[in-house]
């Protein structure tokens, strides 16, 4: 598919979303239109897989065309649900299927619209679906009990209120637009078929950024620029091929682990978690539909510094955009925690930056590398920080590099962000990479965003750990023990622009002139007012 054709696509899905925009702000139509894009991409899934094994049995019929109530029928589904279970993690019945949900809800029983206007947008009259799509979304995840999927597909369409008033004040209301976005939804090719595009998955990126773009504050829970997603996935991927696993602690909506694999050939699997419910939802679509099987991807809902989900595992890549100084518990019984003991002191209360810090480093294997985002504040603050800092230099030797980014490249936040590579085992152990990026961004609208060039700039420095004037540094560990571990970039990059010398004589010039022309006008507004007959300002 050409370029072109992708933005169409894209296009097109933002288009059909915008229909159900009405009163819901960005977070609640998000989750209704990715959710129905998910539903027909498993639905066309599971049809091209079904009727791929009617063919291999000699069957000339399609799938769709099995009729359910039949003896017959019933025994083709039977067969063909054992397989898919097995195959793709979950099933779904013909009559479940979503064209024929779609068509049910716009068109009578011979096949003719209820109503068409000119625009091709179908009109006020529609087929009552709602408890019947209510229920095959059930269906979808009842299908996976029992099953090794069951995990991966447990209440997957729960933020889905088909019976919520934000999409009309009554069923009839609430039925009529959503039969609308079936129809619209129905008519666009997934091009499922074509197994080397991954059309579908880019699209759905687009749709969960221009989500991301209209959800303020909130944008930071589930979304990290796709600019800055790219520096952390070629950061930890640098002198690699294939990785064994990914992980990512703080996982959002899992685009951060899917940027990975796309700078390498193979992934074998993607670990994460994530404490927001509805995110942790789109994180496991996300993955399943980019096609990543379900057995290759373990995504868990918990806090990952009070309750990790994958302690025993160690990872060869982990990359992370942890809440900016979030708050976390620093309960004391953490000092007994494999994960912090060895430090002797915890990350304050009020800012876990570095006990997420220190929650990677656990799980860093051996050869493994890790790239995790973090407010500047954590390259300088005091204390407890000041302490880690130290000992993960010091006694550890594990920081590689330290990467200063432009502000406002965040949805939500301003503030000005870097970014920690850590390796455990590093090529070179004498010295730390600074580099300031800080000034090297495009403008886009009131956000700031890194340039194809400006992210090019980062990794040829950091691969080739080249030294730039006013870019880039290598910091020997004793200059870094120097300065106290304090690791605030100008320290170590020097950015200071040397203004042109002040001619003092011009200058004094120019006064001598302004006052004599203040003077000139005071008197000719002095001669106004006396002619106006009143009282001066001098």
């Amino acid at each position: 598919m050409s370029e072109a054709h992708k933005k169409q696509l894209e296009q097109q899905l933002w288009n059909i979303a915008n229909t159900l925009r009405g009163k819901m702000n960005a977070d609640e139509f998000r989750d209704y239109i990715l959710g129905f894009i998910f539903y027909k991409y498993l639905a066309e899934k599971m049809e091209l897989y079904a009727n791929k094994i009617l063919k291999e049995g000699g069957d000339v019929f399609l799938f769709s065309q099995i009729d359910e109530h039949t003896e017959t029928g019933a025994a083709y589904i039977e067969a063909i649900r054992e397989e898919s279970l097995e195959k793709l993690g979950y099933f779904l019945k013909p009559s479940e299927l979503f064209s024929a949900v779609a068509k049910r809800g716009n068109f009578d029983d011979e096949g003719k619209p209820l109503v068409k206007e000119e625009s091709g947008t179908y009109g006020n009259t529609s087929n009552f679906i709602l408890e019947d799509l209510q229920k095959i979304l059930n269906n979808i995840q009842n299908s996976t009990m029992g099953t090794d999927s069951e995990e991966d597909f447990e209440d997957l369409f729960e933020d889905m209120d088909l019976n919520s008033t934000k999409l009309g004040k009554s069923p009839e209301a609430r039925n009529e637009i959503i039969a609308k976005v079936l129809a619209h939804l129905d008519k666009i090719d997934f091009k499922l078929e074509q197994t080397e595009l991954d059309v579908l998955g880019d699209a759905y990126e687009y749709l969960i950024g221009k989500f991301a773009s209209g959800a303020g504050k909130k944008a930071g829970e589930f979304y990290t620029p796709q600019e800055v997603s790219m520096v952390l996935a070629k950061l930890v991927t640098t002198g690699k091929t294939r990785l064994k696993s990914v992980y990512d602690p703080t996982c959002g909506s899992g685009s951060l682990l899917l940027r990975v694999a796309k700078e390498v050939e193979e992934v074998n699997n993607f670990y994460g978690q994530e404490l927001n419910r509805t995110t942790y939802n789109l994180a496991r679509m996300n993955m399943i539909l980019h096609g990543v099987h379900y057995r290759q991807f373990d995504i868990k809902q918990e806090d990952t510094l009070e309750h990790p989900q994958h302690i025993e595992h160690r990872f060869e890549a982990i990359v992370a955009n942890p809440p900016f100084s979030a708050k976390w518990s620093a309960n004391q019984l953490f000092m007994s925690d494999d994960r912090f003991s060895q430090y002797g002191k915890l990350a304050p209360g009020s800012k876990a930056d570095f006990a997420f810090v220190q929650h990677m480093v656990h799980h860093l294997a051996e050869n493994g590398q890790m790239a995790v985002v973090l407010p500047h504040g954590a390259l300088f603050r005091g204390s407890a920080e000041a302490h880690i800092r130290q000992y993960l230099i010091e006694e550890k030797n594990f920081l590689d590099a330290v990467i200063g980014l432009p502000a406002n490249i965040f949805y939500g936040t301003s503030i000005p962000t870097c970014i920690l590579v850590f390796k455990k085992c590093r090529e070179h152990p004498n010295d730390i990479l600074f580099i300031d990026a800080s000034a090297h961004f495009e403008k886009v609208k009131t956000q700031n965003m890194l340039g194809v060039a400006d992210v090019e700039k980062i990794i040829s420095t950091y691969r080739e750990r080249n030294t730039e004037d006013k870019y880039s540094y290598k910091a020997s560990l004793e200059e870094v023990a120097e300065n106290n571990y304090n690791l605030n970039i100008p320290r170590y990059v020097d950015t200071f622009e040397e203004e042109d010398p002040i001619d003092i004589d011009t200058v004094a010039t120019q006064i001598q002139t302004l006052d004599t022309e203040l003077q000139e006008n005071e008197t000719l507004i002095a001669t106004f007012c006396k002619e106006l007959n009143i009282k001066t300002p001098f």
